[in-house]
């Protein structure tokens, strides 16, 4: 099992990864970032920089990562997300790369059982494509929570709607980027989905959760602000029963933190890079 993080390309979080003894980077590849994924499959020189400065370094890429709503309900913007996953999965099987991990997305107006049939006509050609291609697409399950009114704009966020979306698509190459972060403040078993759900985890995010009792008591569930992200080991999730039930299932794939922890921002995100790296590192090395 390797760990590294979840990071837009720059030879400092590379250098950074080999300092601490990290193994694994799962690349965000948003349009405009320096690994866009048009410039990645246009310009080989851009490409080639990527590939060598990360493989020098014994780092492994684990996962390309890209989050918009598929399922927009502006029909040019779902479209556009869409035509981008695919040129992603091309990237991806041009760097021998796994794993796409991406959102479902959400018609927010919409229950989560009314998303699905849009779920499944946005998604089965999409998942065709990686199959051909030999990339399983890893769905995230951030809920991406707004204020009010409080809903988000990815179904994917909890175990029902997992059930869902796979029975609607149907694939061996479909399955789940796992982010306890998000189950652990609602309350959802996180260790409980990993052995119910084990074989269909194709990518892990390290993220922890601390919950604010005072902002909780004050804004009650229907809200945001009463819970926030932190690095490994700096919130509430046991990452040791994690990695246990990870390992259990056989799962061999990396554990990448995604970096949201509002304290260890702006100059202090390599020390909370760092600190997190070293709380995984325990548990693995």
């Amino acid at each position: 099992m390797k760990f590294g993080v979840y990071s837009s390309f720059s030879p400092e979080i590379i250098e950074l990864l080999k300092e601490v003894g990290a193994s694994s980077i799962e690349l965000a590849c948003w349009p405009g970032s320096y690994t866009d994924v048009d410039v990645m499959l246009t310009n080989e020189t851009r490409y080639e920089e990527v590939i060598s400065t990360i493989t020098s370094k014994g780092i492994k890429i684990s996962a390309l990562g890209y989050y918009p709503n598929h399922l927009d309900p502006d029909l040019s913007r779902r479209e556009a997300n869409n035509k981008y996953l695919l040129k992603l999965i091309d990237l991806a099987s041009k760097m021998n790369v796994e794993v796409v991990s991406t959102f479902a997305g959400r018609v927010p107006d919409k229950d989560i059982p009314d998303n699905i049939p849009i779920f499944k006509e946005v998604f089965t050609p999409i998942v065709r494509y990686a199959e051909e291609k030999g990339i399983k697409i890893a769905i995230e399950n951030c809920p991406m929570m707004h204020g009010f009114p409080f809903r988000g704009i990815n179904i994917a966020y909890t175990p029902k709607a997992w059930e869902l979306i796979f029975d609607a698509v149907p694939s061996p190459n479909l399955g789940l980027e796992y982010d306890p972060s998000h189950l652990y403040w609602q309350q959802i078993d996180y260790i409980n989905v990993i052995y119910k759900f084990g074989d269909k985890i194709f990518h892990v995010h390290a993220k922890d959760t601390e919950i604010m009792y005072d902002k909780l008591a004050e804004l009650g569930i229907y809200s945001t602000g009463w819970w926030r992200y932190r690095i490994p080991g700096w919130g509430e999730i046991d990452w040791l029963k994690v990695i246990s039930a990870l390992m259990d299932m056989g799962y061999n794939g990396a554990i990448d933190i995604e970096h949201e922890d509002p304290v260890f921002s702006g100059p202090r995100t390599k020390e909370g890079i760092t600190l997190g790296l070293r709380h995984l590192a325990q548990y693995i090395v």
